[in-house]
């Protein structure tokens, strides 16, 4: 068994701590709020994860020295832009743990995947992302996922293989890093695209175009940028699509079901109460799409609905009376 240190007591630090302790390892959860800390630590609840039960192995501090201190192993799982705040506040307390990062994004800033913000944070850990079609709330409750580790290095790839596989989560590895990274990042943007279609009152046949051809669109960006094809219809591809499009538990579809319905961005992000980190990743993506001279319609589509006013039911008319092309 492992010491394990969470880096984040959202719905999904919490969901992977409620995982990894009924295995048998030893959890410690940092949080920033005092009170997430005391319903954790007295009551074994989380906030975000109401028919969740925390169990005994699991404490929560709001001390990041003693979150780290005697690990084996980092889970990073904070917002995306606050991946490099955070890491420059805990990193003077690492020492030779694996750091994987298990947050999904770019850093706006910069344009960089978070894997990259992790190495140059700490250019002497080994880095390692997990990632795939996995709601908090189901993890939660270990309803039966799948998920994959990807690092460069073999030994990580194994350890993680074997210490977090159970009944409830089966692990996949792979090396691919940056596809990984990218499929989970860039799907949010067509979930928020399903959320959109979802507000209009749009049909099945609607999803399933969405998803085919937001795919091919992160698929392509995603190899521009140093992924590997294959993995983008993997499960952190593929697979994430089709769990954050199609389910209610996606805080990025609704977000863009109450923009389908006619909220503007902040009203949007009061009444979801939680990070939405595809508006974030949907600007990110169009400048690089732009940088890298990428074709990508749904998305360039689903930014001038935000940033240009575009009207969401326009916006649909103009994706389907396109110029006539071959599907491949």
């Amino acid at each position: 068994m492992k010491n394990i240190c969470i880096i984040g007591s959202g719905s999904w630090g919490s969901a992977l701590a409620i995982n990894l302790a009924l295995i048998g390892h030893n959890i410690k959860i940092w949080s920033f709020n005092e009170e997430e800390k005391e319903l954790i630590n007295k009551e074994k609840k989380c906030k975000f994860l109401p028919n969740a039960k925390i169990p005994e192995n699991v404490y929560c501090t709001t001390s990041f020295e003693e979150a780290i201190e005697g690990t084996d192993i980092i889970l990073h799982v904070t917002p995306s832009k606050f991946t490099r705040d955070t890491i420059k506040q805990y990193k003077s307390y690492v020492t030779n743990q694996v750091i994987i990062i298990c947050s999904k994004g770019f850093e706006k800033e910069t344009l960089k995947t978070l894997d990259d913000v992790a190495k140059e944070e700490l250019p002497n850990s080994k880095i390692a992302v997990l990632s795939g079609p996995s709601h908090a709330e189901e993890v939660s409750i270990e309803i039966p996922t799948a998920l994959v580790i990807a690092s460069k290095y073999e030994e990580i790839n194994n350890m993680i293989q074997e210490e977090f596989m159970s009944k409830s989560l089966r692990i996949y590895t792979c090396t691919d890093i940056k596809g990984v990274e990218l499929g989970g990042a860039l799907k949010n943007i067509i979930a928020f695209c399903a959320g959109v279609a979802a507000g209009l009152n749009l049909g099945d046949n609607t999803y399933a175009a969405l998803i085919t051809r937001g795919l091919k669109e992160i698929a392509e960006l995603g190899t521009a940028l140093g992924g590997e094809k294959e993995t983008f219809y993997g499960l952190t591809g593929l697979g994430d699509l089709i769990v954050t499009c199609l389910s209610e538990h996606s805080r990025n579809r609704k977000a863009g079901k109450l923009v389908g319905q006619g909220m503007n961005i902040e009203e949007v992000r009061k009444e979801v109460g939680m990070v939405i980190e595809s508006i974030d990743n949907i600007e990110v993506a169009h400048e690089l799409a732009e940088k890298h001279k990428i074709e990508m319609p749904i998305l360039n589509t689903v930014y001038d609905i935000l940033y240009n006013n575009l009207n969401p039911q326009e916006a649909v008319k103009n994706l389907m009376l396109r110029e006539k092309k071959s599907e491949f």
